[in-house]
């Protein structure tokens, strides 16, 4: 399996997960220090980035399936982030069609006014992260094109014991700073959350 983003937050918990379960793992990396990352957890590391379409293509073309997990998470330019993740899709996207193997993407649980969102609810296209909703569409709509194609959509706050807790703790870090926790209206909204452990499980069976 070619994971991308292998020694990440999320892939980090996703390469032995799939080891564990008997799967080899060519895991993409930008560092020698993702690399032994990879290497210690059991993976072979494949280095490149989203940006590298070449390393994709060759990860792919080894793999009997592609997670794609990798995002810039430069939040200061988070439009090119977004367009980068974009190209990369579409690069895996040409190297996988007609060949019947999995692709499992990491999209968004999209924002529901009213009520909370279900698989049955369109993905988010609009707004600041409008671009990967539109990705993870695509990535859906290459179920037509012969791939085998999921999108697990991770909530904001990500969570393990021990680290921090993806949104939240931004949330919490400002809390800590100002002394307030601030929430909008009278507070109802719904937050979604999954533990570390149980998205590496899903995006196993995915």
């Amino acid at each position: 399996m070619f994971v991308t983003g292998a020694s990440g937050s999320i892939g980090s918990v996703v390469v032995p997960e799939l080891i564990a379960a008997g799967h080899e793992v060519l895991g993409l990396v930008r560092s020698d220090a993702a690399a032994t990352a990879v290497a210690t957890a059991g993976g072979t590391p494949l280095r490149g980035d989203l940006t590298d379409l070449d390393s994709l293509r060759a990860g792919a073309a080894q793999a009997d399936g592609v997670i794609n997990l990798a995002f810039s998470n430069d939040w200061s330019n988070l439009e090119q982030g977004i367009d980068e993740e974009a190209r990369a899709v579409q690069t895996l996207a040409a190297a996988l069609a007609g060949s019947g193997k999995p692709f499992v993407h990491a999209g968004l649980t999209p924002m529901m006014p009213g009520h909370a969102s279900t698989e049955e609810d369109p993905n988010t296209t609009d707004g600041p992260v409008g671009g990967r909703g539109r990705t993870s569409d695509v990535v859906l709509a290459l179920a037509a094109q012969g791939v085998r194609s999921s999108v697990v959509r991770l909530p904001r706050s990500v969570h393990q014991r021990g680290s921090q807790y993806g949104f939240c703790s931004v949330l919490i870090a400002a809390a800590q700073k100002t002394g307030v926790s601030a929430y909008v209206g009278d507070g109802t909204q719904r937050w979604p959350a999954v533990n570390r452990l149980d998205a590496a499980a899903l995006f196993r069976i995915a």
